[in-house]
């Protein structure tokens, strides 16, 4: 089977580009040869500095001819209707066109379409052209007086193709003046002459001996096993760096791996700014001792063989790497002049957003939620307070304006210099984690109340001023920050009333955006004599009591605040997906927490107010929807639960309870919510199974009470047994009707009592 080698050859590809672009001409070409009918049995695409490369093997010489029948309007149609069939079909006349007959719809007329196969050749001829033009680069260009945009200027397109022993044929096409061919180059000043190619083996060993390495996993391999090698025979280690590696690849053809130094004084640096230094400005790898040091070595990649074994080239990166460092050891040093606390005096002159204020403002509320905060985590009040006010100082710092990825890592240096607590240093440092999905989450007190504080402070913020994510849009990253409160949490099994915290915060920010200090004031007054985290909504406490003196709009702060928990809930379903956890297990206690919610909201006729019905909801276990950790603790107790024999036949049996329930209730138009009337009972199994629901409900609202989610699913199973005989021996759609209707509650109270624990219509499999 004949094979396909396809290489665009131009100027320099930026190597963060190399890899999708490789990808997107694998992808492109081979797409459209499937639609042309040409199916093949590999193709793989390489990427170097200089060139695009693909190869297809096992391609047909020839596309398959096509036959298709094409239905058209039935006989004696309009003739609008049968040019529009005729012009589509692509006939001169009705006359081209077969008569078919159907039984019921009469005669009608049909195109039978025959396509004759083309070359392979000629096929590949017109999609080359074609993927060239609309190649999607992030970033293009033009040049000279051509009309073709590519990332660089396209200097060359082999294009080949015929059978592994044969010699094969340059496919013919034109490119913006650019015609196909069968030659290519080698390295830029290695092998600078051009030489032809007649297939993809011919090619790769051609390319070696022109030092030229085509794939570039090949070339992250050779500079990973060299690296490793230099550094073992200086009794160093290479600190791995899987990122700076990949981009090296992707900036050399012929990579060569040589060993520079610079001054030990240097390492008096914090040294992560060495590292960074060297490595964002030289592309250069760093390298530790037998201890974990940082050494005076760093490793570079050079593209070409030099004469002189490269001593040029180390030189020169030995020269710019003293110079970065030298710039880097000035601006800790004049850093370490200033301390943090001058430093923050300088975050009011930074907008941190237009509608929440400056940076230094920020600060202030961060700080007083890391207080508000510090007694549910068990965090000293003062230290996690002055973490928070010292926190985004490094932001004005010389270093961080240098180097922005080191924000917080430089405020924890600067913070001991200055002889601040461990823990408000640590805090400084930690209170942006985690920054991504692999990141460590903090585990310390004062840091996790710093950390909790800072992105609240932008969840609150955000939402409170209407600017949410949307679709693929998170400008302020506010997804990455509630997925980073739900992994603290969870990660330091912390208990908090999130819809509580929310509502307070919204209500303290919304006084802010207004300009009302006594407002402000009031709020604080409130969260001073009261827990933050109570199971009571206290954010409608305070709305209460300041709407009496300053009446400030705050309907819409509880909306804001479900509308928000909703979010997290939808983060958190991530999370746990990714953890393993069943979807529809999640969304079945999310459901039941939310069914919660609304009856301890519709409690009013039991309690004065909403707020007291909110209050009672949290004393018995119910409505919390917003603790995170026992969120997950359900889930986990009801995928054990339904994991096992009882569990399993008790869904099967639920599911049989609730369409019975459903399909009556419709036919009826009626509810069978309610008590069954005990004295109705005609049959053991009734009795049975209603002493039965009421044990188990107890034993359910006593094990919700303690927290105790396995014990509520372990006495859910007691129902399988009554359960299992009530469907065997009673028939539910009985005579008289005061029966049927009594039974029907029966299996209402199946239902009712299952959904206490969890919403169990949600549950498939």
């Amino acid at each position: 089977m004949p094979d396909l080698l396809l290489e665009l050859f131009s100027e320099e590809i930026p190597a963060r580009m190399q890899a999708k672009a490789a990808d997107d001409l694998r992808k492109l070409v081979t797409d459209a040869l499937v639609d042309s009918g040409l199916v093949y049995e590999a193709a793989r695409a390489y990427s170097t500095p200089r060139r695009l490369t693909l190869n297809v093997s096992g391609l047909p010489p020839r596309s398959p001819d096509t036959r298709e029948e094409r239905k058209g309007p039935r006989v004696g149609a309009p003739e609008k209707a049968l040019a529009g069939f005729l012009k589509a079909a692509g006939l001169a006349s009705v006359e081209q066109a077969t008569v078919r007959s159907d039984p019921k719809k009469g005669d009608f007329y049909v195109a039978i379409i025959e396509k004759p196969g083309r070359d392979a050749k000629d096929v590949i001829a017109e999609i080359v052209p074609d993927v060239i033009r609309r190649f999607p680069w992030p970033k293009s260009m033009r040049w000279g007086d051509g009309s073709l945009r590519w990332v660089r200027p396209l200097q060359s397109i082999l294009c080949v193709f015929g059978p592994e022993t044969e010699d094969t044929e340059i496919v013919d096409f034109e490119v913006d003046g650019l015609k196909s061919g069968r030659d290519t180059r080698g390295h830029r000043f290695l092998a600078p002459d051009a030489f032809k190619v007649k297939r993809f083996d011919d090619y790769v060993a051609k390319l070696e001996k022109a030092f030229v390495v085509l794939d570039p996993e090949r070339r992250r391999e050779i500079i990973a096993t060299d690296a490793r090698n230099l550094a073992f025979a200086q009794g160093l280690e290479v600190i791995e760096d899987e990122g700076l590696l990949a981009e090296v690849a992707g900036l050399v053809e012929w990579p060569v791996v040589l060993m520079g130094a610079f001054d030990p004084a240097f390492l008096e640096i914090p040294p992560e700014v060495v590292r960074l230094t060297i490595r964002a400005n030289q592309k250069c790898f760093v390298l530790k001792d037998g201890e974990g040091a940082l050494a005076n070595r760093f490793l570079l990649v050079s593209n070409l063989v030099a004469e002189d074994g490269g001593k040029k080239i180390v030189a020169g990166n030995e020269r710019v790497i003293a110079a970065r460092l030298a710039d880097a050891r000035f601006f800790f040093e004049t850093d370490k002049k200033v301390p943090l606390e001058e430093q923050a005096k300088k975050l009011g002159a930074i907008v941190f957003h237009e509608k929440l204020g400056t940076q230094a403002e920020r600060v202030e509320r961060i700080a007083k939620i890391a207080s508000y905060l510090s007694g549910l985590v068990g965090a000293d009040q003062a230290k996690a307070e002055r973490a928070a006010r010292l926190a985004k100082a490094d932001l004005v710092t010389e270093m961080v304006g240098e180097f922005p990825e080191l924000q917080g890592l430089m405020g924890r240096y600067y913070a001991l210099d200055q002889g601040e607590d461990i823990a408000v240093a640590d805090a400084i440092r930690d209170h942006y984690k985690p920054a991504g999905a692999g990141d460590d989450v903090p585990l310390a007190p004062v840091s996790i109340a710093v950390a909790l504080a800072d992105k609240l402070d932008m969840l609150c913020g955000f939402w409170a001023i209407d600017e949410k994510p949307t679709g693929s849009k998170d400008p302020f990253a506010l997804r990455r920050a509630a997925l980073g409160i739900i992994r603290i949490v969870l990660a330091n099994r912390q208990r908090l009333r999130l819809r509580s915290i929310l509502g307070t915060l919204v209500h303290r920010i919304e006084a802010e955006m207004a300009s009302d200090a006594a407002l402000a004031q009031a709020i604080d007054n409130v969260i001073s004599t009261r827990n933050l985290g109570l199971s009571a909504e206290i954010h409608e406490l305070i709305g209460e009591e300041i709407s009496k003196t300053h009446r400030p709009d705050v309907e819409k702060v509880p909306a804001i605040a479900d509308d928000l928990l909703a979010f997290f809930a939808d983060r958190l379903k991530v999370q746990l997906r990714e953890e393993g956890a069943r979807h529809d297990l999640v969304d079945a206690v999310f459901a039941m927490g939310q069914q919660e919610a609304r009856s301890a909201a519709g409690a009013t006729g039991k309690t004065k107010n909403q707020q007291e019905a909110r209050s009672a909801a949290g004393a018995t276990g119910t409505g919390k929807n917003d603790d995170l950790l026992m969120i997950v603790r359900r889930v986990e107790a009801l995928g054990a639960f339904l994991d096992s024999e009882d569990g399993a036949s008790l869904l099967t049996a639920y599911r049989r309870a609730a369409n019975i329930l459903r399909i009556e209730e419709k036919k009826d138009g009626q509810s069978y919510s309610g008590v069954p009337d005990k004295s109705a009972f005609a049959q053991d199994e009734e009795r049975a199974l209603y002493a039965e629901i009421e044990t188990t409900a107890s034993a359910v609202e006593a094990a919700l009470r303690a927290e105790d989610f396995a014990a509520a699913m372990s006495a859910l199973a007691g129902l399988r047994g009554p359960v299992d005989a009530f469907f065997d021996a009673v028939t539910v759609n009985a005579d008289p009707p005061q029966l049927r209707a009594n039974r029907l509650r029966l299996l209402s109270q199946i239902r009712a009592g299952m959904d206490r624990v969890a919403d169990f219509s949600r549950i498939g499999g």
